[in-house]
């Protein structure tokens, strides 16, 4: 037998009726709480929680007129916005507990009441606070207060970032989709979260999802939640990312990676703007503002039919490009100087500033992983560095010789794959990342250099 779970209380004046829904309720529920009183109720509700409330319509200073009914409902919902109220109406008055369900009430009962439709309405109430319960708890989860202030974790002043600064401000106010596009480790994450923080959207939910690590199987369950039973693992129902991120912000990382199938099955979501959890044919209005982003070269994938073009045209009103961290060197020392900072307190460390000599080495450094790559050589040089002050061989760079050749290209030593990274990455940018003229120009064929950028993760 399933164990009892959930906590009911009944408001009535009739303690007869009190007694006898008391009597049969506390079979099926954990607990029943009773109160003949409604002036009883703020009290009630602000030193216990409860997953269905049962209100009745009228009491005794209003028989009839269902006023009292109202007045009670919204006092309920504004100490607990969240909370589910089931209306008790006699026959004569549906047509008021009608109106009651405009208000928030979640259903009603007629009493005299059928015991098994009573108890089949509690249920069904009981699990839509459930639901309300598990997205309260994943929106605290992703909550983001860390937002508050405008870019307050973009670091940079070069003419390259103010151009993004610019980007976000004019973009954040509207409810444009919008497309990040930029190398790993370049920040696009922190660029979703500053649209969104400085958007109308802000006090609502930022809500990430990571595609790339989402498997085929549960790609719909994630994002569109699933009801219990849907599949063997769902053990109760779930809010998907979309239900999750209502009236806020969904970010879609590495949207690149996603199969045909799925991109197909995103695409129909965001066109009608409706999901349907896993298990369910019922359908919910989303209400979101999509920010994706990916490091994948997705134009030519949408030329190699690896990526659907109706959907690239759905996620991209606003395309924004983040520069490697190789086209902003005049942000390094900031970006150093801030992860300093943040290392030596973790570690606590005597640090105090980075050299001149170190700064120097540090900006002629290709970071092919970018501020991510950056971040991590300055951790490991705080850890293992012997003095208040980070010299260049704290940062294990000293033994690789720098060679710059006519065309300005800087080689970090003459390592064939160093070179071969360098000189695609070259010839990417001089074609603006068309692979067809970048392959023509290196003697390659386009697989051969799709095979090389995944090699060396460009």
């Amino acid at each position: 037998m399933d164990e009892k779970k959930g906590k009911i209380l009944i408001v009535d004046d009739n303690e007869d009726l009190l007694k006898a829904a008391r009597l049969f309720l506390k079979r099926h529920f954990l607990q029943i709480d009773v109160e003949k009183n409604p002036e009883s109720i703020p009290n009630i509700l602000n030193n216990d929680r409860y997953d269905v409330i049962l209100l009745d319509m009228n009491f005794t200073k209003d028989v009839s007129s269902g006023k009292e009914g109202f007045y009670w409902l919204e006092k309920i919902l504004e100490i607990d916005s969240s909370a589910v109220v089931v209306m008790i109406t006699a026959y004569g008055d549906v047509q008021m507990a009608v109106k009651t369900i405009k208000k928030g009430a979640t259903d009603f009962v007629i009493k005299p009441w059928d015991n098994e439709k009573l108890l089949a309405t509690l249920f069904s109430a009981m699990k839509l606070r459930e639901s309300r319960n598990e997205v309260a708890r994943l929106k605290e989860k992703h909550s983001d207060s860390d937002l508050s202030d405008k870019f307050s974790e973009i670091i940079g002043h070069s003419r390259a970032m103010q151009q993004v600064f610019q980007t976000i401000e004019r973009v954040a106010q509207t409810d444009a989709n919008v497309l990040i596009l930029g190398e790993n480790g370049t920040g696009k994450e922190l660029i979703a979260r500053a649209i969104h923080a400085n958007s109308p959207r802000s006090k609502k939910n930022f809500v990430n999802v990571d595609l790339g690590s989402i498997s085929e199987t549960l790609f719909e369950s994630e994002l569109f939640g699933h009801k219990k039973g849907a599949f063997t693992d769902a053990k109760e129902d779930r809010a998907g990312r979309f239900e999750m991120a209502s009236q806020g912000t969904l970010f879609l990382d590495e949207i690149g990676n996603l199969s045909l199938p799925l991109q197909a099955k995103l695409l129909t979501a965001l066109q009608s703007r409706k999901v349907s959890r896993v298990g369910s044919n019922k359908e919910m209005e989303i209400d979101i503002r999509l920010v994706c982003a990916t490091n994948m070269p997705i134009y030519e994938m949408v030329k190699e039919n690896r990526f659907r073009q109706d959907l690239v045209y759905r996620i991209n009103t606003i395309e924004l490009h983040l520069p490697p961290l190789r086209e902003r060197i005049e942000d390094i020392p900031l970006l150093a100087d801030h992860f300093l900072k943040v290392y030596a307190d973790k570690y606590d460390k005597n640090l105090v500033k980075i050299s001149d000599a170190t700064l120097s080495r540090l900006q002629k450094h290709s970071w092919p992983g970018n501020i991510r790559e950056l971040q991590h050589a300055v951790e490991r040089a705080v850890i293992l560095c012997n003095s208040n002050v980070l010299q260049p061989e704290d940062f294990n760079l000293s033994q690789r010789a720098t060679a710059q050749n006519d065309d300005g290209m800087v080689l970090e030593n003459y390592n064939l794959d160093e070179v071969e990274r360098i000189l695609i990455r070259k010839v990417l940018k001089k074609y603006n990342g068309n692979i067809t003229q970048a392959a023509d120009e290196l003697g390659l064929t386009r697989s051969s250099l799709y095979r090389r950028l995944e090699k060396h993760g460009l």
